[in-house]
């Protein structure tokens, strides 16, 4: 690596304070760690967020969960709270990764680390979550932007963020065998507002199919969405799927979460 200063600030302020003169924020550091190994990231001041005691837990908030921005994923899947008000959230924390990830990684290091194939930002989508930083609040459809870019601004922490309800969701993930990052996931969401799907793995960021909402919002059926054809013109193609092997799943894979979610 290459060298660096390392704080461990007690507080949200303090944190945002460091983060503001250029440091840079670790959560789990599942990604910035090995980027540093790699000499592919020379943050010059590591800000640990491990010891701020107002960025964890996991309490209900009326129709919501509010989820602290330190929460593992392994805290997020064992939870009896997320498994009692959103199942789908608790299962989607419970196969990220291996056991050694779950018990690091964070739900918002993901979040504001915004990977294209990872399983967080699916479900903060589809469920029309609100991320809560030190500043403001920003609507989950706001904050995905691009390839690791959010709309997070410099010296900006997640503090936690608000999942709202659903009458019932689902994630279904096709992994990629070595990495176990999404192939492509999708979640499915029948909200107040109507039905969301959202999408990771198949494009350069997370993004919502109008297609497929616009499909199960008048027929939630698995053949409702077979029906909806998914255009593979913007989807990845690597050595590991073409676009068209992902337009594929994108189909067949909300197809067995709206199955999964008529029981």
């Amino acid at each position: 690596m290459y060298a660096f200063t390392y704080e461990t600030p007690a507080s949200v302020a303090d944190a945002a304070r460091l983060a503001a003169a250029g440091g840079k924020p670790m959560a789990g550091g599942q990604s910035l760690l090995p980027s540093m190994r790699l000499r592919l990231a020379n943050p010059g001041q590591v800000i640990d967020l491990n010891n701020i005691p107002e960025l964890a837990g996991i309490r209900r908030d009326g129709n919501a969960l509010v989820i602290g921005a330190m929460a593992r994923h392994m805290d997020v899947a064992a939870s009896s709270e997320v498994k009692a008000a959103i199942p789908a959230l608790a299962d989607l924390a419970s196969h990220i990764g291996d056991r050694q990830v779950r018990a690091r990684g964070t739900l918002g290091g993901s979040v504001a680390n915004n990977d294209p194939a990872a399983c967080y930002p699916s479900a903060v989508l589809g469920l029309s979550a609100t991320v809560i930083t030190n500043r403001r609040e920003i609507a989950a459809d706001d904050f995905f932007v691009g390839m690791f870019t959010t709309a997070l601004e410099e010296g900006e922490l997640i503090t936690a963020i608000r999942f709202p309800i659903p009458k019932r969701a689902a994630y279904l993930k096709f992994k990629q065998a070595a990495s176990r990052f999404s192939l492509v996931g999708v979640f499915v969401a029948q909200t107040d507002s109507g039905v969301r799907v959202a999408i990771t793995g198949a494009a350069s960021c997370v993004f919502r199919h109008a297609g497929l909402e616009a499909a199960l919002n008048q027929s939630f059926t698995p053949q409702s969405a077979a029906a909806v054809k998914i255009d593979a013109s913007d989807l990845n193609a690597d050595i590991h799927a073409s676009a068209a092997y992902r337009a594929n799943l994108i189909s067949v894979q909300t197809q067995r979460a709206v199955a999964q979610m008529l029981g």
